[in-house]
């Protein structure tokens, strides 16, 4: 997916919510880390074209208040939130 489409993916999954309820992060292997995050109760990943898109999607989310958690992996191109 493209910037613009998670990024509207990611408004529309939090939509009346505030963004500090929300954690964001990038990985290469999201089965993994939703393992590593307690198998969130609510979980979202799209997958991004590249690791750049990833990362700025990640950059643009945290800059809105959301909290942040430690990328994983050697080219995280997914992007999840919960």
């Amino acid at each position: 997916m493209n910037e613009s489409e998670i990024k509207s993916e990611i408004e529309r999954t939090v939509a009346g919510t505030s963004y500090p309820r929300w954690t964001i992060g990038v990985t290469d292997d999201p089965d993994r880390r939703g393992t590593e995050h307690e198998s969130p109760r609510f979980w979202r990943q799209w997958k991004a074209d590249t690791e750049a898109i990833a990362r700025s999607v990640e950059k643009y989310f945290l800059g809105k208040g959301m909290k942040g958690a430690s990328s994983s992996g050697e080219h995280p191109n997914y992007v999840y939130v919960f």
